[in-house]
C-alpha cells in the first residue's frame, strides 16, 4: 500500500523503545514519511524527530509545573509539523498528560488517532477513559486485563501482547558478565535499576544507596547499577562510594538482571523486563511528598508493581514512598539473598507473569503495524469528538 505521512509520538524512554520498533515495522511495509516526538530508538528507525522526548520527560504532578514552557514549545512544534505535512493518522504512545491534549488538537485537524500502549487509567484517574473514547479510534493494550476496562467504557480496545516478550535476553552468561566487570564471583550480586528519568533517580537513589551500604557491610554484597539510555552521568553522581563495590554500566541492563541474585527495580517498564529475565526483585518508587499527597486519592489499583497486577497477587515485594527506606530495602533484599527457596519460588511466579504477556496474534509489534495498515486502508470508522466537549482535557 502507499503510505501517507504519519505522526508518531513517544514522550518517555520506554515508549521510544516500542515506538522505534513499530516505526521499523511500518517502514518495512513501505512507510517513509514518519515524523514526530521521540528518542534514539525512533531516530534509528528513520523517524524525523520534530522534538526529542528528553525535552518533555518529567516525573510527578508538581514537577510538571516547572517544565510547562518546554512542554508548550514541543506541543506547538508538533502541531506546526502536522499543519505542514497533513498526516491522516497519528500514533500516540502512552504519556497521557501530553497526548490526550495533543489528540484533541489533532481531531480538530481531522487527524485520526490510535493509542499504541493505552494509558493505565484503570490504575488511577479512571474517569479519563472517556476522553480516550472520544478522541481515539483504536486503543492497543499491552496487558491482558486492560481490554475489559477499556471496552466496558466504550473504547475500541485490543490486547496485542507485550512488545518486550521474546526480546528480553542477556547477551552473555553470568560468568562472562562477572568477569567483564571484574566482579567477585563468590559474593552476592545485586542489580540496581533506579529509573529512566533524572527526577526519578534523584528520589530513588538516596535510600537505595543507604540499603547498599547495609548489604555490603552485613553480607559482602556487590552492586551493578544499570543506567537507562539517555540518562546523563550527573544523575548518578552520588553513586560512587569507596565503601561500596558498586559499578555503573550502560547498555547492559538485561545482562545485569540475568546475572544478579536479586534486583532492585524502580516501578515501571523495568519491572516487566526484570520479570522476563527471571530476576527475583524488590520494586521501589518515590516521588516528592506533595506529588504523593495529590496522587494518593487518585490511585485505584490494588498493587503498585506491574508484575503484581499481571499476576493478580503480590509475587514481588513493593516499597513505595514512605515504605521505601534504606533499612526496609536492605531487609527485603537480605531476605531474598538468604533464601534460595524464596528466590526460586519468585522465579516460578515470574514465569507465570511472562506467560500472561503473550498476545493472541503473535508478535505485538507486528499486530500493531497490521492495525495501523487496516486503519489507513479504511477498515475502521473514526469517532468524532462532541463539539460541546472539545475543551475537556
Amino acid at each position: 500500500m502507499k503510505f501517507p505521512p504519519l505522526l508518531i509520538s513517544a514522550g518517555e524512554a520506554s515508549g521510544d523503545l516500542h515506538a522505534g520498533r513499530l516505526a521499523a515495522a511500518l517502514r518495512a511495509r513501505g512507510a517513509t514519511g514518519l515524523f514526530g516526538l521521540g528518542g534514539e530508538h525512533m531516530r534509528a528507525a528513520g523517524v524525523d524527530l520534530i522534538a526529542e522526548s528528553r525535552e518533555v520527560s518529567v516525573l510527578g504532578i508538581t514537577e510538571i509545573l516547572h517544565r510547562l514552557p518546554d512542554l508548550r514549545r514541543v506541543f506547538r512544534r508538533l502541531l506546526d509539523a502536522v499543519d505542514a505535512r497533513k498526516p491522516p493518522l497519528a500514533i500516540l504512545v502512552d504519556f497521557p498528560g501530553f497526548h490526550l491534549r495533543l489528540a484533541r488538537h489533532l481531531r480538530r485537524r481531522r487527524v485520526r488517532n490510535v493509542y499504541f500502549i493505552a494509558p493505565q487509567f484503570w490504575a488511577w484517574r479512571p474517569w479519563r477513559v472517556r476522553v480516550v473514547r472520544r478522541r481515539f479510534e483504536r486503543a492497543l493494550c499491552i496487558f491482558p486485563f486492560e481490554t475489559d476496562f477499556y471496552r466496558e467504557n466504550g473504547v475500541n480496545a485490543e490486547f496485542i501482547g507485550h512488545p518486550l516478550v521474546g526480546r528480553v535476553k542477556p547477551s552473555c552468561s553470568r560468568s562472562e558478565f562477572v568477569s567483564r566487570l571484574q566482579l567477585d564471583p563468590g559474593r552476592p550480586l545485586v542489580a540496581l535499576l533506579p529509573g529512566s528519568r533524572p527526577g526519578e533517580i534523584a528520589h530513588n537513589l538516596p535510600p537505595l544507596l543507604a540499603a547498599c551500604r547495609q548489604l555490603a557491610a552485613a553480607r559482602g554484597a556487590q552492586f551493578v547499577l544499570a543506567a537507562a539510555p539517555g540518562v546523563p552521568d550527573e544523575a548518578f553522581a552520588p553513586a560512587p562510594d569507596p565503601a561500596l563495590r558498586l559499578y555503573v554500566t550502560r547498555g547492559a541492563a538485561y545482562d545485569a538482571l540475568s546475572a544478579a541474585d536479586v534486583a532492585v527495580v524502580s516501578s515501571g517498564t523495568a519491572t516487566v523486563e526484570a520479570a522476563l529475565c527471571g530476576a527475583p526483585m524488590v520494586v521501589v518508587y518515590r516521588v516528592s511528598p506533595l506529588t504523593a499527597a495529590i496522587a494518593r486519592p487518585l490511585i485505584r489499583a490494588p498493587y503498585f508493581a506491574m508484575v503484581n497486577l499481571i499476576a493478580g497477587r503480590p509475587v514481588v515485594p513493593e516499597l513505595i514512598q514512605d515504605d521505601f527506606t534504606g533499612p526496609g530495602l536492605a531487609r527485603e533484599v537480605g531476605r531474598l539473598l538468604d533464601s534460595s527457596a524464596a528466590r526460586e519460588t519468585m522465579k516460578q511466579d515470574l514465569a507465570g507473569v511472562e506467560n500472561r504477556l503473550h498476545g493472541p496474534h503473535g508478535d505485538a509489534i507486528s499486530r500493531a503495524a497490521e492495525v495501523i495498515c487496516e486503519m489507513l486502508s479504511g477498515e475502521a470508522t473514526p469517532q468524532q469528538d462532541s463539539p460541546s466537549k472539545m475543551g475537556v482535557s
